[in-house]
């Protein structure tokens, strides 16, 4: 749950792709679909936790979970609920905003989520004491990175890879936006965009979202294995 970007395209569309940084043991197996009430949901299933980092629904919603808030944090379980779990639970709300007014966070461990509901583009973070919300402008590009992971320099590194990128390529598509988030970096690899710590935590795959108007189209890549599997999910 690492580097995450969000690149606007045109009338409400945009790419949505996110490297997850995590023990190999918790890659996915699966991509599943799963009905929330009304809505469908797809998503990458965490082979241990059994929840996800990334989901999309049917009616034109998408969330996703990078570990940490602002700063790193003491680990100290157990926790009421993993923030996988928390993940697909965000869908049993109607939208973004009764989620923030009635989910329980107590006895969560520290998360940044960020979140598309049906046009509407925001920044939660929740530090263990308190939720701070920001509704974002989706005509504008974002990066993020855990903070878990990577120090205030390092994630300002990525920012000005991030930017640097963006002025390379003023049209992107899905092909060149994986490019980035493939090769970004300084050639350090416990701390560029694919990173590997020996192997005790690397980036396990690279998920990446194409929204137009009628659908989300899902695109997950193991980059341990090296398959690739794309599903539709249509917006009703």
């Amino acid at each position: 749950m690492c580097t995450v970007t969000y690149i606007p395209t045109q009338n409400n569309e945009f790419i949505f792709t996110s490297n997850r940084d995590e023990a190999p043991k918790r890659s996915a197996t699966e991509m599943a679909r799963e009905l929330r009430g009304t809505k469908e949901l797809l998503f990458p299933r965490d082979a241990l936790a059994k929840g996800t980092w990334i989901s999309v629904s049917s009616k034109n919603q998408l969330v996703c979970i990078l570990n940490g808030a602002f700063i790193k944090h003491k680990h100290r379980p157990p926790y009421r609920l993993s923030r996988g779990i928390m993940a697909l639970d965000f869908f049993s709300f109607s939208n973004a905003e009764v989620f923030f007014e009635k989910f329980e966070f107590e006895e969560i461990e520290p998360f940044t989520m960020v979140i598309f509901d049906d046009g509407n583009l925001y920044e939660l973070r929740w530090d263990e004491s308190e939720k701070h919300i920001k509704k974002l402008d989706t005509s504008l590009p974002y990066l993020w990175a855990s903070c878990t992971l990577y120090s205030e320099e390092w994630q300002m590194k990525r920012q000005k890879w991030f930017s640097d990128w963006q002025v390379k390529n003023p049209k992107v598509n899905q092909s060149t936006v994986l490019y980035f988030h493939k090769n970004a970096g300084e050639g350090n690899p416990e701390y560029d965009v694919v990173m590997n710590r020996n192997n005790m935590v690397r980036t396990t795959s690279v998920t990446s979202v194409v929204k137009s108007e009628m659908e989300m189209s899902v695109r997950y890549e193991d980059m341990l294995t090296g398959r690739v599997k794309s599903e539709i999910m249509k917006i009703y």
